[in-house]
């Protein structure tokens, strides 16, 4: 029986890490022996797992988060307690493989070291990288005065992220952009695995809707408020003209089920980037394809994105205020004929996690050379 050590940063709301879930529910039924380690930030974890998973607390309150993230800038105490508390969990237990997710540094240093001291191989799944918006201006807020702290730590962490993907066996990434800068910064083979959708949750379903509802699902950030000023100012032009049009946006709170029916009730769904970033491809752009409906990002990355909602046929990708007004008139009459929108998504299936799952169940064999 393989045995992998799963190294993670924080399991937590709004998703509760779908990526890595998916993938330890499908190695678990393959018959591979798991254990997972990561970073307490909830007591409970509201989800059921056949495979341990241990959590310790780094920090017991704010004012404790701020001495020990200082600290950790300085030191990389962050790390450095936590590959301790992994090696003393881990001294009389034998792995066969270390994969190790992140989206942004920690804990790829404990991976690093450890795979180092059992020699044994490492996988490196990345799904974030400091440089793919510039700035890093991933908060919705962010005071002036915090931001040559923020350009501080991001150096940090970039160091630090590099030097441990030095010794990694493998590389994986969640976009085509993302594969050829993580080529540029370490020696290791960097491969992709999308990010995507569960097929058994996220399907299409033609439910009727009273209204012709343009909905957005997620955090909003800083870099995204363009975009957010666009659609809302084409919405009130549209008002008069498309009576029933309703613009909503939910931020958190809902169950991926939940998630899965507001999809399904909508008729367009938001994607929201900036001509500023790169390779970002977000997990409610592959949940709508997974839910085939129509995707209208605002504005074009000129990237990765807009490029695979061109190849999948998904919608549009334009902050054109004449083209968003045309794409939007086109689906309100479908919702008119029908009660609900559909859009025939290409080649979806490539998308899917099942699919993505095998993916990484290739890579460890490989890497494990099982």
């Amino acid at each position: 029986m393989t045995r992998i050590l799963i190294l993670t940063d924080p399991i937590g709301k709004p998703s509760y890490a779908p990526r890595l879930r998916y993938l330890c529910d499908y190695l678990c039924k393959q018959g591979y022996d798991l254990t997972v380690f990561t970073e307490q930030i909830e007591d409970t974890l509201p989800f059921e797992h056949a495979y341990p998973i241990r959590q310790w607390p780094i920090y017991r309150n704010r004012w404790d988060w701020a001495v020990k993230s200082l600290w950790s800038l300085l030191t990389d105490w962050r790390n450095r307690q936590f590959t301790q508390r992994v090696r003393k969990a881990i001294d009389k237990e034998q792995y066969d493989l270390i994969f190790c997710t992140t989206f942004s540094t920690f804990p790829l240093p404990t991976a690093s070291a450890i795979a180092a001291e059992r020699d044994i191989p490492w996988i490196a799944d990345v799904r974030d990288v400091d440089e793919q918006i510039a700035g890093a201006q991933y908060q919705s807020h962010r005071q002036w005065f915090l931001r040559p702290f923020r350009r501080w730590y991001s150096r940090q962490n970039i160091r630090r992220r590099d030097q441990a993907l030095q010794t990694a066996t493998s590389v994986i990434t969640v976009s085509p952009w993302h594969v050829q800068f993580l080529r540029s910064v370490t020696k290791s083979p960097v491969s992709l695995v999308y990010n995507g959708f569960a097929p058994e949750t996220y399907r299409f379903e033609a439910i009727q809707s009273p209204d012709f509802t343009i909905s957005y699902i997620g955090r909003l950030y800083e870099f995204q408020q363009d975009a957010v000023r666009c659609i809302r100012e084409v919405a009130d032009e549209l008002q008069s003209e498309l009576p029933g049009l309703r613009l909503q946006f939910i931020h958190s709170g809902l169950t991926n089920s939940e998630v899965a029916q507001e999809i399904n009730r909508s008729s367009i769904m938001l994607v929201f980037t900036s001509r500023r970033t790169h390779g970002m491809m977000t997990t409610k752009f592959f949940e709508a394809i997974g839910c085939e409906k129509p995707v209208l990002c605002i504005p074009s990355d000129e990237g990765v994105l807009a490029e695979t909602i061109r190849d999948t046929n998904a919608g549009l990708a334009t902050d054109n205020k004449e083209l968003i007004k045309t794409f939007i008139r086109s689906r309100y009459e479908e919702w008119k004929t029908k009660g609900h929108t559909h859009q025939n998504i290409l080649n979806k299936n490539q998308f899917s996690r099942l699919n993505e799952a095998h993916q990484f169940e290739d890579r460890i064999r490989h890497s494990a050379r099982l």
